[in-house]
Parts: structure tokens; C-alpha cells; sequence
């Protein structure tokens, strides 16, 4: 390997290091920023000491620590979460949609944020902050199944653990199953990492039962 290649090969590493860092200040969520931004300052510091730059190496291998300091922190902390069952036309509820309607047209880009279909309407919070907004629409015979309308966490509580907790609900509220039948891309990876599966329909499914305790 000559010079050359050696040479392209680090400053490679270095604008790796580089475009991760950049990425991760991209990140509505904390521990995804933060991810991101550890292993962009480890490349980086890597690349500082192979070009003998100390300064940058050092600075680099402190957010390193700093950044595993914090994410150690964020999961050592359990989230205390509070279902709020709520009017759909709340005008709290109808606040909290026009603030974040930008960042939930991301997540659900068809959603016109018309909640005049809904038969049910929750506020998760987290403490005395918002963390989720969730609302459906009764469907089944019996009113136990649920039409998923709208389901989002805020930027700070996207680790699956708000819809995990309002699935549990849910659940011991007798509703059996959620189907989501919307054009969200983003959403559905969501979707799948908390247990929903893809109907013959194009729908997504989730059976609560597996939520009872």
C-alpha cells in the first residue's frame, strides 16, 4: 500500500468522523443523537491521532465520554408515563397538534389532523409533560377492536416505551387488536419494532393480548 492510498484511507476516516457528528445534530431523539454522535467523535479522535493532532484527539475522545456518560444515564432512568383520557376535540389536545403539525405530517404525511372521526383520545404524559397523542376509532362489533387515526410520541420519547405503555392499557382495558391502515413509512418501522404485522390488506395489525399481564 503506498503513500497515497494510506493518505486517502485517513482522510477518509477523517470525513467519516465528520458526517456522522453532522448527522447525529439531524436526531429528534435523544438517544439516537447521541449514539450517533459517540461513534462520529471515536472515528474522528482516531483520525486526530493518526495524524498526530492531539488537541482534536483529546477533544474528541471527551465528547466520546461524555456522550456514553449521558446514554448510561438515559437508561438507567425508567420513565414514569400517565394515560390521560381526553375529548377529541380538547383544546389542549388541538394546541399540542397545531405546534407539532409539522413534525407529525413527517410520520403521517396523508394526515389532515381531523379528529372528528375519533371515538377515542389520549394524552400520554410523562411527569407533567406531553409525550404521546393517540387517537382512534371503535370498530368490531363489540367496540373492542381500534382504527388506529393517529399515534405519535414527541421527539423526546421515541424509544418505543410510550406505545408500549399505552398498548398495555389498552390491553387490560379489554381492546383486543390495533390496525393501522394509513400511508406512514416512517411509522411502520416503528410499527414493527413494537410487534405489529402486515395484513393481506396492506394494513398493519397488532394483537394486544400479547400486552396483558
Amino acid at each position: 500500500m503506498n503513500e497515497t492510498t494510506i493518505k486517502f484511507i485517513i482522510e477518509g476516516i477523517g470525513y467519516l468522523g465528520s458526517f456522522l457528528v453532522l448527522i447525529s445534530m439531524l436526531m429528534t431523539s435523544v438517544v439516537k443523537l447521541r449514539i450517533i454522535n459517540a461513534i462520529g467523535s471515536a472515528i474522528f479522535a482516531a483520525y486526530a491521532i493518526l495524524i498526530s493532532s492531539w488537541p482534536t484527539a483529546v477533544l474528541n475522545i471527551c465528547l466520546f465520554l461524555i456522550n456514553i456518560y449521558h446514554l448510561v444515564r438515559l437508561m438507567r432512568v425508567k420513565k414514569s408515563y400517565k394515560l390521560v383520557r381526553t375529548n377529541p376535540r380538547d383544546g389542549y389536545l388541538a394546541s399540542l397538534l397545531e405546534d407539532n403539525k409539522e413534525d407529525i405530517h413527517i410520520f403521517f404525511p396523508d394526515s389532515s389532523l381531523d379528529t372528528e372521526d375519533a371515538t377515542l383520545s389520549y394524552l400520554i404524559c410523562c411527569g407533567n409533560a406531553p409525550a404521546g397523542l393517540f387517537f382512534g376509532k371503535e370498530t368490531g362489533e363489540d367496540g373492542k377492536d381500534i382504527e388506529i387515526l393517529l399515534d405519535y410520541a414527541l421527539p423526546a420519547f421515541r424509544d418505543t416505551s410510550v406505545g408500549k405503555f399505552l398498548f398495555e392499557r389498552l390491553a387490560s382495558e379489554g381492546y383486543r387488536s390495533l390496525v393501522f391502515r394509513g400511508n406512514a413509512p416512517k411509522h411502520t418501522e416503528y410499527m414493527k419494532k413494537v410487534g405489529f404485522l402486515p395484513t393481506e390488506n396492506g394494513a398493519q395489525k397488532l394483537d394486544l393480548g400479547m400486552f396483558l399481564k
